[in-house]
């Protein structure tokens, strides 16, 4: 029987980041997945980033992980979303070659020398003791290992849907995961159903862009990844264009049949991604819809029609998509449908990602309720080195919610358990002014060097650039305007015309002497967009970072693991219902609980008072 440290279960986006740095921090690591060519592959839209979910992938990139340097190689088209709004809430999103993508993580992770890849499917985890002991795989394998990392994807006894046709798989043309819920069940664990959908796929040969509006990416490309030298030196356009009342009106027409409203389908979509037939419902008032088309790679003709997830009859998707402007002669190569999996309610998951019934035992990905390639893809990646720290010894990775989005994911998810497929939004971060898209690598980056998953070289680029940012903004609050031409201006500092709404960095630097330190910086443009938000929106970010110091004392104040709410008859009894449910860590954990009011949180600090004394 062939032994390892840490076993990975998934090759999706998860799966890819967990076995990468549990690989990379030393440990023997075995990622099995059930088919070796889908390694990494993008199963919905090929884009990465978006609104918040581009600051989780910086975020990633700066701990070390794998996702943005590979969506840097793969990118067809980057925008950099919600560009009129403030920066806090600037996201970058790229829009990716899709078999690029899977081929280039593949390549990455079989370049890794402490990692190992079998193609097979995992029927059962292994214990001894409550601990992790191995894995059995269907084809009677058994290998042994001291951690596991679950990162099943919608894959654990999944079900596709078009119309009244269903049949069990992950995803179309995908057997799916069997057994390994039923085995987990028996081992104490809950599950639930979800489910998420996906649009019909076009051959791009057969629409009419001239009746679309083009969607050019931005002019300048921002990476995702320090690892990546430079951006692709060209892009693919996106199309917009927009559903019809005839459309409408053909969806209505199968609604009788749609697995959704006929009762086949109990697990709950995804809210804020609805399909085409709950837009109709949810939005009846509306008489057209948004639908982009996006190209799914260099070489291919294959157009995602974003915004038409469906699990209608393939049929009536046809007739429907065929009075779409630009799609009257459209061919579709793959019809949308539905997909229905069992997930593992996530308040039998700490913070670390390990699970509370079997030690040594971690969820990753959709199988705790969440949805999209990048909140897997940072679950994935603590969940694997937090494997690994706790091989070791050593204190876990544990990121806070004024820290990273990453903190925010994972304490949304313990804490709230979601009734919907989780989904990023940066309205869900309190302290979102500090956690910036542009700010990942001075949050997160010493902690990645840390872990050994950030080399030197790049480290040392951090250096360099932490020294220039704070010298640049020495130099601005201290150096005064002299020109004679602008006597009203004569005397104020850099900093304070910077602040001023009407100027931005670059007319600032003109303003400045020859000599000033800022001789070449027009050419770096990360480096003044930094300085001019830092400035900018000094006083913001002080009052946000006042804040997060007073978070941060409801958060260092723990609570003993053996604390037993049954006895505190102050509390709600829906308070202790929910406090012996999630077993907070913190106070403030605590006090993010639904149900947990602050009279109960007041109750519970007495308590610990008394305990304490």
């Amino acid at each position: 029987m062939q032994a390892y440290d840490i076993i990975v279960i998934g090759g999706g986006h998860a799966g890819c980041e967990a076995a990468s740095a549990a690989a990379r921090m030393g440990c023997r690591t075995l990622l099995i997945t059930m088919n070796m060519p889908t390694i990494g592959q993008m199963s919905c839209n090929p884009a990465v980033g978006g609104l918040a979910k581009g600051q989780l992938v910086k975020e990633i990139d700066a701990l070390g992980g794998e996702i943005g340097y590979i969506t840097d190689l793969a990118t067809l088209q980057f925008r950099m979303l919600n560009r009129s709004k403030g920066p806090a809430v600037w996201s970058p999103r790229a829009q990716c070659d899709r078999e690029l993508y899977a081929h280039s993580m593949r390549i990455a992770l079989e370049r890794l020398p402490n990692l190992d890849m079998k193609q097979n499917m995992v029927v059962d985890v292994l214990t001894k003791g409550g601990r992790v002991s191995g894995v059995v795989c269907e084809s009677g394998a058994t290998y042994e290992c001291r951690a596991v990392v679950l990162c099943a994807g919608t894959f654990l006894n999944g079900v596709i849907f078009t119309g009244e046709w269903s049949k069990p798989a992950g995803r179309v043309g995908e057997e799916p995961a069997l057994k390994l819920s039923e085995a987990l069940i028996i081992q104490g664990f809950v599950i639930d159903r979800l489910k998420t959908g996906t649009p019909p796929r076009l051959d791009g040969r057969t629409i009419d862009y001239s009746k679309c509006t083009p969607q050019p990416g931005d002019e300048r490309i921002v990476l995702f990844s320090h690892r990546t030298e430079s951006p692709v030196p060209r892009q693919l356009p996106c199309h917009l264009t927009y559903t019809h009342p005839q459309t409408h009106a053909i969806l209505q027409k199968g609604m009788g049949k749609s697995p959704l409203y006929m009762g086949r389908i109990k697990g709950v979509g995804p809210r804020y991604c609805p399909s085409i037939e709950d837009k109709l419902v949810r939005f009846s008032d509306r008489d057209r819809h948004q639908i982009f088309l996006e190209p799914e790679g260099w070489e291919t003709a294959e157009v995602y029609m974003n915004g038409f997830a469906s699990s209608l009859p393939e049929d009536i998707q046809f007739e429907a998509l065929r009075t779409v402007p630009g799609l009257e002669n459209a061919e579709m190569m793959r019809p949308g449908y539905a997909v229905e999996y069992d997930y593992f309610p996530p308040h039998q998951i700490q913070c670390t990602m390990e699970t509370r019934v079997v030690e040594g035992l971690y969820f990753a990905g959709n199988v705790n309720g969440t949805t999209g390639y990048e909140e897997a893809a940072a679950q994935g990646f603590v969940a694997g080195v937090n494997a690994v720290l706790k091989l070791r010894g050593e204190e876990p990775l544990v990121l806070r919610r004024d820290q990273a989005y990453i903190g925010v994911l994972i304490d949304d998810v313990i804490t709230r358990t979601p009734d919907e497929p989780y989904r990023m939004f940066t309205s869900r971060a309190e302290h979102r002014l500090l956690l910036r898209q542009d700010n990942a690598d001075l949050r997160l980056m010493e902690i990645g060097y840390g872990l050994g998953l950030i080399e030197e070289s790049i480290h040392e680029r951090l250096l360099k650039k932490k020294e220039r940012l704070s010298e640049a903004e020495a130099y601005l609050h201290t150096e005064r305007y002299s020109m004679v031409d602008s006597p009203e201006l004569r005397g104020e500092t850099f900093a304070t015309l910077l602040k001023r709404p009407e100027n931005n960095i670059r007319e600032v630097l003109q303003m400045m002497p020859a000599d000033s330190p800022f001789e070449g910086a027009l050419q770096d443009d990360d480096f003044l967009a930094a300085l001019e938000l830092n400035v900018k929106y000094a006083g913001y970010i002080a009052r946000q970072q006042a804040r997060a110091h007073q978070v941060a004392r409801m958060e260092g104040r723990r609570i003993p693991n053996d604390m037993d709410y049954s006895e505190i008859r102050s509390i709600s009894a829906e308070g202790r219902e929910k406090l012996m449910k999630y077993k907070p860590l913190t106070l403030g954990q605590a006090g993010r609980i639904a149900g947990v009011s602050p009279a109960d949180i007041a109750v519970l600090i007495i308590h610990l008072k008394r305990r304490e004394s």
